[in-house]
Order: structure tokens, then sequence, then C-alpha cells
């Protein structure tokens, strides 16, 4: 599988991420053994970084993740996680679910939001020990939506320190909004920016500043939420979109998308995983999975050629503006 470097950074990314929020049983329980699978299935394919966050699971996703990849060589896979929530023991909530938070594991910790530079300090060293990794590859802010002063002024300081330091290979933010880290891209040297949900086949929001300013610098995008919340993948009415069910516009967007992709006897999550490598500044798709048979599904949608024709005529139909690039099928080579 095809590899990047992430901007300015000596860390190389695959064409494809596992997301590891599914394994950290997010909305439902995924086994020990599922968990495993999942992630040797990914390897399997080529897939060689790998996404997670102590959000995830209440840190469940980076101690199986670690698990998993504990009797790999460390010089061949990237992992990042992210900094932002502090897990704080909580007596009082063993008792209870995180359900609330989107995770199906027992609240044993409470997240604190802490972005300063003692913040990512202490959840870097926690990382770490869940993951039992010497070092993290990318090291991500982690939805600072509400904490942008902080984040910049104390947190973002302490990651550059690290990443010279050579703790850290590369730094960014990880956030489902494209305009604040357009800002630390003017304002910072982070390395690249992952961006849930706002450049997608569904919606481009992120092109109109976000993308663009990764280009001009040299700094990379890892895309997520390519489905747009499961949308994408099987677009009916009660189908979700930003993990609440999809207005009907937004459905009725999707389903002229699906049309037009059955008519090229595509499947619409096949041409939603190609979208984004159109744009120069988009390193790595990262899709989320909680079994193997998911990510098997993927990495065949994903080499699935997706002919010219479905673009061009998703631009017909106004479904894609002219001014946005989309991925070109390469040109045969002539025989010598």
């Amino acid at each position: 599988m095809r590899t990047t470097t992430l901007g300015g950074s000596a860390v190389g990314v695959t064409q494809l991420a596992l997301g590891c929020a599914a394994i950290g049983n997010l909305y439902q329980p995924v086994t020990d053994e599922a968990a495993l699978a999942t992630v040797d299935a990914a390897w399997n394919a080529g897939i060689r970084t790998f996404d997670t966050a102590p959000h995830y699971g209440l840190g469940l996703s980076e101690r199986r993740l670690g698990a998993a990849l504990r009797d790999r060589p460390r010089d061949t896979y990237t992992v990042s996680t992210k900094v932002g929530r502090l897990l704080v023991p909580d007596p009082e909530g063993g008792c209870g679910d995180d359900l609330a938070n989107g995770f199906a594991v027992s609240a044993t910790h409470r997240r604190v939001w802490d972005f300063s530079a003692d913040g990512v300090l202490r959840s870097l060293e926690a990382s770490l020990d869940r993951l039992g990794l010497d070092r993290i590859d990318v090291a991500l802010l982690h939805d600072p939506d509400d904490h942008a002063e902080q984040a910049l002024r104390e947190a973002y300081p302490a990651l550059e320190r690290l990443r010279t330091e050579g703790v850290v290979g590369a730094i960014g933010v990880g956030m489902n909004q494209s305009a604040l880290p357009a800002r630390f891209l003017r304002e910072t040297d982070i390395d690249v920016v992952l961006l849930a949900g706002r450049y997608t086949l569904l919606e481009q929001g992120g092109l109109a500043e976000l993308l663009p300013e990764a280009a001009a610098r040299g700094r990379s995008l890892v895309v997520g939420g390519v489905f747009n919340s499961g949308l994408l993948t099987d677009p009916r009415p009660g189908a979700t979109y930003d993990y609440a069910p999809a207005p009907r516009a937004v459905l009725d967007r999707a389903l002229r998308l699906l049309k037009v992709a059955e008519r090229h006897r595509v499947p619409l999550r096949a041409a939603a995983l190609r979208f984004p490598f159109g744009h120069s500044a988009v390193a790595s798709v990262l899709t989320g999975a909680r079994s193997a048979d998911e990510v098997r599904d993927t990495v065949e949608q994903l080499r699935r050629p997706i002919p010219d024709a479905l673009w061009g005529e998703l631009r017909a139909e106004g479904l894609l503006a002219e001014g946005v690039p989309v991925p070109v099928v390469p040109a045969e080579k002539e025989p010598s």
C-alpha cells in the first residue's frame, strides 16, 4: 500500500489508515478477540497506520491497539494518538456505563479537558503506558473547539518541544470542523490535520480554506469520516449523518449520489473512499472498523477502479462543483 510522509516530518502514513474508535467499544461491545482480528486484518492488507485516542473507550482502544501491535517491529508502523482529554479515575462511576459519550464500557474514569502544557505531557505519558510503546509517531490536539486559545498558547508549544526532542515524530490537530484547523496552519508549524466529515463526496466545506492552506504550506491532511457517519454506506431514511438521523435535504443529496454511482456500477462507498485523493494535500484516508470483515471490505472498495465518467456525471448533476478536484484514473502505459 502506498506510503506518504506527513508535512515536513519524516513520519510515513499508508494510503488507508485504521481508525480504532470501534475497537474501543464505540456504541456497542467488541470482544478482545474481534479487536485483535480487526488489527490483524488491517496489517495483512498492508495498512501500517493506526489512529487512537484516550477518549475512545476510556483508554480501551489504546490498550487493545497496543496489544495487537506488541509483536510487530516498531519501525514498521505508525501510531497516532491525541491529547486534550485526561482520564481521571472515578470511584463512583464503575457501576454505570459510558454510553452517554458513545462507548459501551464501564464508566471507571471521567474525561477532563486539559490543553495545558502539563496536561499534554501527562496525557502522552498515560497513552504510552496503555499502548505499551516507547514513543508516539503522531500526536494530535483532539477537538480543541472550545479551548482554542489555550491549545494555541500552551498545548501546541508543548507538542512542538516534544517534536524537537524526538519524543513524537509529527504533530497536528484533529477536528470535525475546518476553520480552526486552518488557523492552526496559519499560526503554527503543525505537520498534519485530521479532518473528519468535512471533506467528503457529500460535502466539501474544507476546500474553501483548509485544504488550499495545507497545500500552500506543504502540510498534510488525513481525511476521516468519509462516509459521513454512515450515510454514504447506505443512504436511507434513518441513516445517520454527524451521529444523528440525516436531515431530509442531506438524505436526498446522498440518494442522488447513490443513483449516479449505481449507473456506473460502482458502490457508493467505493467512490466515497476514493474521492478525497483528488486533492494533493490528502495523504491518507482514515476509516474505522470493528471486525476483520469490515476491514477487508474497505480495502476491497478502495481498490475498485472508479471511471472518470462517474465524476463527470456528478458534476453534470450539480453534485460536485467544477472547482472540486477528483481522482484521475492513471493512463495505461504504452507497450515498449
